[in-house]
């Protein structure tokens, strides 16, 4: 496929990468077969890696490029379905679903800046900043109630992204609908960051009253 130095590197490092995390989480014979899903997409998603890495300046391959991200974004619907048919969900696993999915959209959206502009990268970047801002503000660590809306956004990320850098629209249209997917995952994470905070406050008035009543 025509890979540079920069892609076989790429590809190695994330390979080994994703061989530690996987043995250190877990032994690889302990995982589960929805986990084997999401380990198999993430393989897939390291020959994204190669290639974006590899063809910095075009020439990419195409077909084999949308094949890959195609295949890997289709089989997140797997994975869930797997772990709860075989009754195999655990927080480890949609822990190990979530960053692959992270993780390529970062990808996908690092290949478009590279021609749509900076810009596109706050797509990728966006979930990273989010965890990084619940070290300096734990409240923004607190749970969330489960979500249709939440998750059609964060799927449609990679799709929108695929769409943008796969040549399948006109160049016009492409900024477009990375725009697009920007603007359905910042209402995401706006509504979803309004909600902790809302959840914040309701809680500091609940211990505000408690310790009130006790100096009572």
């Amino acid at each position: 496929m025509g890979l540079t130095a920069a892609g076989w590197l790429a590809g190695t490092g994330y390979a080994a990468t994703l061989l530690t995390l996987v043995v250190r989480a877990a032994r690889p014979s302990s995982l589960g077969p929805a986990d084997q899903v999401t380990l198999a997409r993430a393989v897939l998603v390291g020959g994204v890696v190669a290639l974006v890495a590899g063809h910095p300046h075009g020439g990419m391959p195409t077909a084999v490029f949308v094949s890959l991200t195609a295949v890997a974004l289709s089989l997140d619907a797997v994975d869930g379905q797997v772990a709860r048919r075989t009754g195999t969900v655990s927080p480890r696993g949609a822990r190990f679903d979530m960053e692959v999915d992270a993780f390529l959209i970062f990808v996908l959206s690092a290949y478009a800046a590279t021609f749509l502009g900076v810009w596109v990268l706050t797509i990728g970047v966006l979930r990273y900043a989010f965890v990084a801002a619940g070290w300096v503000l734990p409240w923004l660590c607190g749970p969330l109630t489960p979500s249709s809306a939440r998750k059609a956004v964060a799927a449609m990320q990679g799709v929108f992204l695929l769409v943008a850098v796969s040549g399948l629209v006109p160049y016009a249209v492409e900024p477009g609908v990375a725009g697009l997917a920007l603007a359905a995952l910042g209402w995401s994470f706006g509504r979803d960051t309004r909600r902790l905070w809302l959840d914040r406050r309701g809680t500091d008035s609940k211990i505000t009253t408690s310790a009130q009543a006790h100096h009572r």
